[in-house]
């Protein structure tokens, strides 16, 4: 009797454990498998990582020498002649570009830059000396907040029109260095002073004035 009790009680208890001892490899060798394809992907995604880097100097402020390209629309990318701007208007958005690495210093938003022909007549005399046959260029986010300046509009203050930031409606006069003439911007946008070679424009000089948005403090 207790031969058997011992048979049947042994029974029992080997035959449970079969099944548990499978379980615990089969979750191993999941483990191992979830693993090895995390390592996978994540090596993967190292790789992509690193061939997605903004190259050297595409964060660094328009240098003396580069050259403008549109920095959106069909022409994204290409070299902006003097034939590209409209008499009277709207501007176009650009990033300076190194003519000499072909890098274009897009990882920095601050580089973007509104670039208008307008009567050199109008223009007051020193915004007059940082253009060229009447074009100019400034940058293209707002001194408020921070946002871009996208309208191209005629003014709340006058019958002209003007550069408008649409987040708070903040309005520039490029005729007159962009000085501010409505809205909460505390100063005028940075301008950019230019040079033109062969129909090309290229920056002449740094930014003149900062760049970007009031900080607090």
């Amino acid at each position: 009797m207790s031969r058997a009790s011992f048979t049947t009680n042994s029974s029992s208890s080997d035959h449970p454990r079969e099944p548990e001892a499978d379980a615990r490899a089969e979750q191993t060798r999941r483990t191992v498998l979830i693993g090895a394809l995390a390592t996978t992907a994540c090596l993967g995604c190292s790789a992509h990582a690193r061939a997605d880097e903004d190259p050297p100097g595409s964060d660094e402020r328009p240098q003396k020498g580069d050259v403008l390209v549109f920095s959106e629309g069909d022409k994204e990318g290409k070299l902006i002649t003097a034939a590209d701007l409209p008499a009277g208007g709207p501007p176009v958005h650009a990033w300076p570009k190194d003519p000499k690495t072909s890098v274009v210093r897009s990882a920095s938003r601050l580089n973007e830059i509104l670039v208008i022909r307008l009567d050199p007549a109008e223009l007051d005399d020193k915004t007059r000396e940082r253009a060229v046959d009447g074009i100019i260029a400034y940058s293209a986010i707002c001194a408020h907040a921070g946002c871009p300046v996208t309208a191209w509009v005629k003014s709340d203050v006058g019958d002209k029109e003007v550069f408008k930031c649409m987040c708070h409606n903040s309005e520039y006069d490029p005729r007159a260095g962009a000085q501010v003439v409505f809205g909460p911007a505390p100063r005028r946008l940075a301008a950019l002073p230019l040079a033109l070679a062969d129909g090309s424009l290229s920056v002449a000089g740094n930014f003149i004035g900062k760049v970007g948005g009031a900080q607090p403090g």
